[in-house]
């Protein structure tokens, strides 16, 4: 029997109107060129990259250390903020690339989505670090808030007709 999408464990609103998104006249496909799409698609991949440099430097380095809390949470904010950016970046890349049938772009848009998971270490470590600043940060607060933003942060980051 199949059930709804809205009854499936585990999908939140925030990852139906994603959905719903995609399903779009973009999930159709063909409506560009190869040639169109590209360059949209490359806009957001150079986004992700560089917002991907910025992670990779924080994983890389020790917690910084701040004097006040409201510093910390202002430090926190802005990262958790760039996390939502690069995550809408990576799903617009792919609703974009939904809009050509041309399978090099499409491969190209997905390729980077892989990178989802270095997201998950950051938010690891950014828990760590509010541990060493005597704050604390739940992880579940994080996710709830990204899966809040992205869809409207995607709407803010498309390219315009």
């Amino acid at each position: 029997m199949r059930r709804p999408l809205a009854l499936v464990p585990g999908l939140g609103p925030a990852a139906l109107a994603l959905l719903l998104l995609g399903a779009g006249p973009a999930a159709a496909g063909g409506l560009r060129t190869a040639d169109e799409a590209r360059p949209r698609v490359a806009h957001h991949l150079r986004e992700v990259e560089r917002l991907a440099r910025h992670f990779e430097d924080v994983l890389a380095r020790a917690c910084p250390r701040f004097a006040s809390a409201a510093e910390w949470t202002v430090w926190v904010d802005g990262e958790v903020d760039r996390v939502v950016l690069l995550l809408a970046h990576l799903e617009q890349a792919w609703v974009e690339a939904k809009t050509t049938p041309d399978d090099d772009v499409r491969r190209a848009a997905k390729a980077p989505r892989r990178r989802r998971g270095r997201v998950h270490a950051l938010v690891d470590k950014l828990q760590g670090c509010a541990d060493g600043h005597g704050a604390s940060l739940a992880p579940e607060a994080v996710w709830r808030r990204v899966e809040r933003e992205v869809p409207a942060r995607q709407g803010e980051i498309a390219l315009p007709e």
